[in-house]
C-alpha cells in the first residue's frame, strides 16, 4: 500500500508518528510524510521520506510573538477540551461553541490552513490508500476525502478531541434547531464542498483511531479505536558513558521535558528547590535542566548529576523512581520499564492523564504550582520505600507490553485501509 502521515509543525507530535511509519515501511509498504517544508529535516532525519507541503505558519510561530497570552493559557485543557474532563450536568453550551470558535481561529486555522491545498494537490497526485494523521491536523482528513483514501487519527495522548465531541454533540442535539451552531463543522464543512465531498464526522474523529495508552489510562468516545504499544522515539540519541554501569544508590530522575522551554517561559516549578530538597538523601539524582533554564539552578549538590539531555529509554530503565511533568511521552516511556513516578502535571491534558495514572496506582501526583520541594521529597521518600507503587508500575508495564507492536498492528491497518476504500 500507499500510506501518508499527516502532522503540523510539532517534534514531540511527530516523535510519537515515527515507531509507526517504520513497521509500515519494513512491512514492505511506501511511506511518506505530509509536513510544512521546515519541518521536512525532522522528517528525514527520522530515516523517513517527507513530502514538504504548503507554507510555514503555526501556531507557535504567532505564539513567539504574543508570548504574554500564551502563557495565560497554559494551564489546563483550554474551552472546549475541558468538556472532556467536566461532569455532564456541569457543560456549558455556549462556552462550548465559543471554545471552538477562539481554538479554530488561533489554534486549528493556523495549524492546517497553510497546508490543505498542497496536501490535497499531493493526495490526488501520489493515491495514498491510507491516510494517518495527528489528531489535530484535518488537513490530513481533508486529503484523504479528497482522493478517496481511508484515513485514521494517530492519538498522542488521552482523546479529549473525540470525548470533547462527543458531548458536543450530545448537547448540540438537546439545542432548539436556532441555537445549535456548530463551528468545527461550518469550518471543515468549507472544506468538503470546495473538494467534493459531504462533511461527515469522519473529518474531526477519523474513520477509526489508534491509541497508544493502555486501557486503564486511556480516554475513550463511543469511536472505533485500535490499541497499540507505545514505541519510545526521541529523537537523534547517543548513550553516555557513565550509563553503563549500575547506579550504587538508586537513581532518580528529574526530567521536564521540552516543551516548557522550546514553546514557553520555562519549567513552572522551582528546580533549584527541588535539588536542595532531595540533597541529603542517599541517592543518585539525575536531573536533565535545559541550557537555558541552568541560570534558574545554579548550586548542583554532590549527589546530583545535571545534564542537558539523556536518552529517556535509556535512562529510566536504571531508576528507582522518575519525576516528570507528564507529557505522554516522558510517562509512557518510564511506564513501559516499571518504574514509579511523580508527575507535576501543568499543561494541555497532562493534570488529566497524570489524575488516571495516580489512581492506576503506580504514580503519585503534584500539580505544577504544588510541587515545593518539600512535597516533592515526601512523595520521592514514598516512591522509593513503599513497595506498591513499584509493584502497580510492574503491572502498568505488564499491560502496556499486552497490546499490539506497531509491527503486529500493520496488518490490521492493511485490512482496515481496504474495509474503508
Amino acid at each position: 500500500m500507499r500510506i501518508l502521515l499527516a502532522t503540523y509543525q510539532d517534534k514531540t507530535i511527530f516523535q510519537t508518528m515515527v515507531p509507526l511509519a517504520w513497521a509500515l515501511r519494513t512491512a514492505g509498504h511506501e511511506v511518506r510524510v505530509a509536513c510544512q517544508p521546515s519541518f521536512a529535516d525532522v522528517v528525514t532525519q527520522a530515516g523517513l521520506t517527507a513530502a514538504p507541503v504548503g507554507r510555514n505558519h503555526t501556531t507557535w510561530r504567532i505564539a513567539e510573538m504574543h508570548p504574554e497570552n500564551e502563557e495565560a493559557d497554559r494551564a489546563g485543557l483550554p474551552a472546549p477540551y475541558d468538556a472532556a474532563v467536566t461532569a455532564p450536568a456541569a457543560l456549558d453550551w455556549q462556552a462550548m461553541q465559543d471554545g471552538y470558535r477562539h481554538l479554530i481561529a488561533h489554534w486549528h486555522k493556523l495549524d492546517n490552513f497553510p497546508m490543505v491545498a498542497d496536501l490535497v494537490d499531493f493526495a490526488r497526485h501520489w493515491r495514498p490508500d491510507l491516510v494517518i494523521w495527528e489528531a489535530t491536523t484535518y488537513a490530513g482528513a481533508i486529503a484523504a476525502k479528497a482522493c478517496g483514501a481511508a484515513h485514521a487519527r494517530l492519538l498522542w495522548s488521552i482523546d479529549v478531541f473525540g470525548a470533547t465531541r462527543e458531548r458536543f454533540l450530545r448537547l448540540k442535539a438537546e439545542q432548539p434547531p436556532e441555537n445549535r451552531a456548530d463551528p468545527l463543522a461550518d469550518w471543515l464543512s468549507g472544506y468538503a464542498r470546495k473538494y467534493g465531498f459531504d462533511f461527515g464526522e469522519d473529518l474531526v474523529t477519523g474513520q477509526f483511531s489508534i491509541d497508544q495508552l493502555p486501557a486503564s489510562l486511556s480516554m475513550r468516545a463511543d469511536l472505533d479505536y485500535l490499541p497499540m504499544r507505545y514505541v519510545p522515539y526521541g529523537g537523534p540519541a547517543v548513550v553516555p558513558k557513565w550509563l553503563w554501569t549500575p547506579p550504587q544508590r538508586p537513581r532518580v530522575a528529574l526530567t521536564l521535558g521540552t516543551t516548557a522551554t522550546d514553546r514557553f517561559a520555562g519549567y513552572t516549578v522551582d528546580v533549584q528547590d527541588i535539588l536542595d530538597a532531595l540533597a541529603d538523601l542517599d541517592i543518585e539524582l539525575v536531573a536533565t535542566i535545559a541550557e537555558n533554564q541552568r541560570h534558574k539552578a545554579p548550586r548542583v549538590p554532590d549527589n546530583t548529576r545535571v545534564v542537558s539531555y539523556v536518552p529517556l529509554h535509556a535512562l529510566t530503565p536504571t531508576c528507582a523512581a522518575v519525576i516528570n511533568h507528564a507529557g505522554p511521552g516522558t510517562f509512557l516511556t518510564t511506564a513501559l520499564h516499571g518504574v514509579p513516578q511523580l508527575t507535576v502535571p501543568w499543561e494541555f491534558d497532562a493534570p488529566e492523564l497524570a489524575r488516571r495514572a495516580a489512581g492506576q496506582g503506580a504514580t503519585l501526583m503534584l500539580l505544577g504550582d504544588r510541587a515545593t520541594g518539600q512535597a516533592v521529597r515526601e512523595s520521592v521518600l514514598r516512591l522509593l520505600n513503599e513497595p506498591a507503587f513499584r509493584e502497580r508500575a510492574h503491572d502498568l508495564r505488564d499491560e502496556i507490553h499486552a497490546q499490539p507492536t506497531p509491527n503486529q498492528l500493520a496488518p490490521q491497518l492493511e485490512k482496515r485501509a481496504a474495509e474503508h476504500r
